[in-house]
Parts: structure tokens; C-alpha cells; sequence
């Protein structure tokens, strides 16, 4: 009683794996993003954190300022 075994061609036994999508690599951001100069003279463009001190500084989201070391917030004033 042998059983005749079917051969499954190579082609057959690869499985296609779906392609993904090229992922977009980040631009860094450096240090002109958070200073200005204007006449020899260097300008904050972000507020420091009132917490952690000088050094810190706030994320800028739009409606409010948020430190990303301790999580403070303070937000904007709304202009009518």
C-alpha cells in the first residue's frame, strides 16, 4: 500500500508576503528651530519651562505650552 505522494512545484510553496508601505523617516530638528538672531543678538522662539528652569523648553501645541520633562502646561490666552 504505498501512496503516491504529489510533488508541489517551488513556485507554489512560496507564500507572497504582502509589501508594506515605505516608512517616511522623520526630519531631525536642530537647534535653529528654537533660536533666532536678529542684530547679534540671540532670541528664544519657545518659552522655558517655570518649573525645571532654564534649559527647558516648552513644546508648542497650538492652544497651550507643555514641558516634555515634568508635564507642565500653560496655556495660551484665546484673542478675540
Amino acid at each position: 500500500m504505498s501512496e503516491k505522494v504529489e510533488e508541489v512545484p517551488e513556485e507554489e510553496k512560496k507564500i507572497e508576503k504582502a509589501e508594506k508601505p515605505a516608512k517616511k523617516k522623520k526630519k531631525e530638528k536642530g537647534i535653529f528651530s528654537l533660536y533666532k538672531v536678529e542684530k547679534d543678538k540671540i532670541v528664544r522662539l519657545r518659552p522655558t519651562c517655570e518649573r525645571c528652569g532654564p534649559g527647558y523648553f516648552m513644546a508648542d501645541h497650538g492652544d497651550r505650552y507643555t514641558c516634555g520633562r515634568c508635564g507642565f502646561t500653560r496655556y495660551k490666552l484665546a484673542e478675540k
